[in-house]
């Protein structure tokens, strides 16, 4: 197990990359390489030889690989991103970038998006390097860059430029999964991720006819586009069940004892409570309206009006979504990708995915691991184009009242030493079986 300095060390070393302010405000205006070679000097530190990769110039990305005892078995690939979202410091009861640890919680951008895992990948490595330890199956570890804006610089790039890194990889893991949910009846719930559903960000054009603002035009532009995004903000998106969804609730339906009636599931997430919150944005396609632009002056009615939609859409429903924006927009607005990246699907019966609801109830054997799908999605999109199937497994045993969630992209971020030290010891007990 993960030895004592390993715990310290996770600490000290989420600390120090928050410390390093490597915020994404997309547009390429990031500088990820302070971070990387902070990383690339623990990872010498443990006998590993890490690789720096830029697509950019100071877009730094990190690979390293541990060699197995079994040469025959698949790798495994270990990844995080060193990227965070901007902070508006005025905002914040601590400055973003401090680092600080208080009242045992360490405060920051990226304190749980994503450099806490971060933290702890290197503290295992570390312990490793110190006790000896080598894994089952060779493990791939991975820092990109530029998660929070597309991947290009990142895992887009290492996907696309450097898969020799990954040979033999075959299943990956990395954010947003083994974090306590705490229902507010006593459970402590345990949500392992075993999907993400695909990225449609769209950009909406409406044409028209230009002209005076003081008369009529039944070709205005913004109308049009106006009439297309309320269609799709009222639009009621049809139920869809993916095997992952359908396992997390017939697993969540059996620990509350409730009929698993998967016919009704708007039903069946009423009986599951605050727990519901784990399924129900991924059982349906999503469009949501977020950016409108049109017009330059008060009596002038434009020519164009352009908006951007985020869409998501689940495995096997991209057809499905395409489809149903053609009939929402009209004939009188275009729309595009803006941005697109695939829905994810991952097994709920491989040995892998038994090895981490292992690690995670040898130490909180009070909680209860289930499947669930991610909302949004990770660098586990990018990495999938190498065959690598994503799992979200970044292990915190949580107090209760301490909305992981919500931190994600918040304002406060932070997180607790004790949940990094938990984290620790599960990813170590993971790893080592894996």
């Amino acid at each position: 197990m993960a030895d004592e300095r390993a715990s310290a060390e996770v600490v000290t070393f989420t600390s120090d990359l928050i410390r390093i302010d490597t915020t994404n405000r997309g547009g390429g205006d990031c500088q990820e390489r302070p971070a990387a070679e902070y990383v690339a000097e623990q990872l010498a530190g443990a006998g590993l030889e890490p690789t720096m990769l830029e697509r950019t110039k100071g877009r730094t990305n990190i690979v390293a690989r541990v060699e197995g005892t079994d040469p025959s078995a698949d790798a495994l690939l270990v990844h995080g991103h060193l990227d965070v979202v901007p902070a508006e410091a005025a905002d914040w009861s601590v400055p973003p970038f401090s680092g600080e640890i208080r009242d045992g919680v360490v405060w920051g951008r990226g304190a749980v998006d994503m450099k806490n895992m971060d933290a702890m990948i290197l503290a295992v490595v570390r312990a490793w390097a110190r006790e000896g330890v080598r894994p089952r199956r060779d493990v791939v570890i991975a820092f990109t860059a530029d998660e929070e804006a597309g991947a290009e610089d990142g895992s887009g790039f290492l996907a696309d430029k450097h898969a020799g890194l990954f040979e033999g990889c075959t299943e990956g893991v990395s954010e947003s999964g083994a974090f306590t949910f705490h229902d507010g009846s006593g459970r402590q719930l345990y949500p392992i991720a075993a999907g993400e559903r695909g990225t449609g960000w769209l950009k909406l054009t409406a044409r028209g006819r230009a002209g005076h603002g003081s008369k009529v035009n039944r070709e205005n532009a913004v109308t049009r586009l106006a009439d297309a995004i309320s269609r799709i903000g009222a639009y009621e998106w049809p139920l869809r069940l993916t095997p992952t969804v359908s396992g997390a609730l017939t697993e969540l339906a059996a620990l509350y004892g409730v009929e698993p009636d998967l016919d009704d599931v708007d039903g069946l997430l009423e009986k599951l409570g605050p727990a519901a919150t784990l399924v129900e944005a991924t059982v349906r396609n999503s469009a949501n309206p977020t950016m409108l632009d049109a017009g330059y002056k008060v009596n002038v009615i434009p020519g164009e009006a352009v908006a951007f939609v985020d869409g998501r859409y689940l495995a096997g429903h991209e057809k499905e979504f395409r489809a149903t924006l053609d009939q929402l927009t009209g004939p009188d607005v275009a729309w595009e990708f803006h941005h697109q990246e695939v829905a994810l699907q991952a097994p709920l019966d491989s040995p892998t995915y038994a090895r981490m609801r292992a690690a995670v109830e040898e130490f909180a054997p009070e909680g209860h691991v289930v499947p669930y799908c991610m909302s949004g999605g990770t660098d586990a999109k990018q990495f999938a184009r190498l065959g690598i199937t994503g799992y979200g497994f970044a292990p915190l045993k949580l107090p209760e009242g301490f909305d992981y969630q919500a931190l994600f992209h918040g304002v406060d971020e932070r997180v607790p030493v004790e949940a990094l030290h938990f984290g620790v010891r599960v990813l170590d007990r993971f790893l080592r079986t894996a």
